[in-house]
């Protein structure tokens, strides 16, 4: 059995919902990334390990390691907010514990408190390597929830 088979599922609805914000982050997209295991309160985002990623001694380069924690965690606070909703980071402090090696880095947004304003969620990244799951780095992110922001495409002076 898979590691995310074991999760409870987001509802269609929600999934999807989150699926549509993450397509048009341009960031993800350069970077590689795609979403993984959509939960109530929880998602995970992988990163393949690829060149284009690393850095100079060959391991996932920090800026990456934390764009997908940081996405990681905006996304699980999403999953609980209603619709119409819209989500961004206030701030987020991570710790980088071990080198970011292995086939792939998978993030895991976890929200520990969901208020009205503002959510706090935990940040965790793992290295995996066929089976095995490495701790790299962990941290802690404060959101609030905002009302829909425009496209920047659609904003005044843009």
């Amino acid at each position: 059995m898979d590691h995310d088979s074991r999760l409870e599922a987001a509802t269609p609805e929600v999934q999807a919902r989150i699926r549509d914000s993450f397509d048009r982050q341009g960031l993800m997209r350069l970077l590689g990334a795609r979403l993984g295991h959509i939960g109530p309160g929880t998602v995970h985002i992988v990163l393949p390990s690829q060149p284009e990623v690393s850095q100079q001694h060959g391991f996932v380069h920090a800026g990456a390691t934390s764009a997908i924690a940081d996405s990681a965690g905006g996304y699980a606070a999403l999953t609980l907010f209603p619709q119409g909703s819209e989500v961004l980071t206030v701030e987020y402090k991570i710790n980088l514990v071990a080198p970011a090696a292995g086939e792939h880095l998978e993030a895991v947004g976890t929200v520990r408190r969901s208020g009205r304003t503002l959510t706090v969620c935990q940040l965790d990244v793992f290295g995996v390597t066929d089976q095995t799951r490495t701790l790299v780095a962990t941290g802690q992110q404060t959101l609030i929830r905002v009302d829909p922001v425009p496209d920047r495409a659609d904003r005044p002076g843009a």
